[in-house]
């Protein structure tokens, strides 16, 4: 399998241009570049982000919608193990609406949070609103999206900025991922973690093996029409993942598709398992006989499994990466089979049911 690779750099022909799903295809494909140039912009965007942090006691506060949620979950568990900060992840919306329950006791301590906010378009309307609440009190806001004149990066601070992971499409794939890897690599830079930041160099590659090795197995599976369910399996770094991948899944083929902690699934999930069930699972370092035995168990109840890791499962990555810097390893063979999925059922993954690529909102 060789067709996968640099598929980015082929220009399409007339027949290409016209076919469903062509923009996001596109969009997989092209991410191990995508990755790279955003690990060269959270390089220059170090020093900025450091001073603006501030003492590193500041508590921080991930927001973003849909998407940018799930990533938002991902980047917090990210900077809690990089850095030792105090994270939390809320949705934009909830804290636009909320805010004081969010800042309440921290107030009260005399902490006052930097809020980090993602947008891919940097135009969401709750997180717009939330930015310019939380700067209207006095907070401190930086920002993460992938369109540099946007009114996020224009109300923030100071942005990193990613505009190698715009898409014309609507589901988002390589600006999830390379806003992911930005942060990622912030996070190991600002924890002085240099064996990390070093070894995370060699993700565009590992990804690029990947997609070559396993892309024809994936593209079978989400092609594969006698499944009716999906569930997505990741713990603590990888739960953010997990939930990103499984609303893809949902977005693109309009599937049936929830995502949870290992250990949860066998706490009422695990009633909906039968043969036409698909359990992937983005396996850890640490637990890995833990998660394992989640996956052999629901095996043994009839479903199908498909396991995702750095040695000892399904897919293997064999990238020798540190557990903390290769969590966008699991990503495009994901977005490959919702993808490859949404096209046997003769839908558009470019233009998913019901969705636009910016929600915008009356809040006023």
């Amino acid at each position: 399998m060789t067709m996968l690779s640099h598929h980015e750099n082929t220009p399409p022909s007339e027949e290409t241009l016209m076919t469903p799903g062509k923009h996001t295809l596109h969009e997989i494909l092209s991410q191990p570049q995508v990755w790279l140039s955003a690990l060269q912009e959270a390089e220059k965007a170090t020093p900025a982000w450091r001073a603006a942090l501030g003492d590193e006691d500041t508590p921080l506060i991930f927001i973003g919608c849909g998407s940018t949620y799930y990533l938002s979950l991902a980047a917090a568990a990210l900077f809690r193990r990089l850095t030792s900060r105090l994270t939390f992840a809320v949705p934009g919306g909830e804290f636009l609406f909320q805010q004081a329950d969010w800042l309440g006791d921290l107030t009260e301590r005399n902490a006052k949070p930097v809020l980090i906010a993602i947008s891919r378009s940097g135009s969401t309307s709750e997180t717009i609103h939330a930015v310019r609440e939380y700067r209207r009190r006095g907070g401190r806001v930086l920002a993460v999206t992938n369109y540099p004149e946007s009114e996020l990066a224009g109300e923030a601070e100071e942005a990193l900025l990613l505009p190698q992971g715009q898409e014309e499409s609507v589901a988002q794939t390589r600006s999830f991922s390379s806003m992911f890897v930005g942060l990622n690599a912030l996070a190991a830079r600002l924890g002085g973690h240099t064996t990390l930041w070093e070894a995370m160099q060699r993700l565009p590659e590992a990804a690029d093996r990947l997609l070559n090795r396993f892309g024809a197995r994936t593209r079978q599976m989400g092609e594969d029409l006698n499944l009716e369910r999906f569930y997505f399996l990741g713990s603590g770094l990888r739960y953010g993942l997990a939930s990103e991948v499984s609303l893809k899944m949902k977005e693109m083929s309009l599937s049936h598709s929830e995502p949870f902690p290992f250990l949860e699934f066998r706490h009422g999930p695990m009633s909906m398992v039968n043969e036409q069930t698909l359990l992937i699972g983005l396996l850890s370092e640490r637990n890995q006989a833990q998660e394992q035995a989640v996956l052999d168990e629901m095996q043994a109840r009839g479903a199908q499994i498909l396991s995702l890791g750095e040695q000892q499962a399904v897919v293997t990555f064999d990238s020798e990466i540190p557990e903390e810097g290769r969590g966008a390893l699991y990503l495009p063979l994901l977005q490959w089979m919702a993808c490859h999925r949404s096209l046997a059922k003769g839908l558009d993954p470019d233009r998913p049911h019901n969705l636009t690529a910016v929600v915008r909102l009356n809040l006023s």
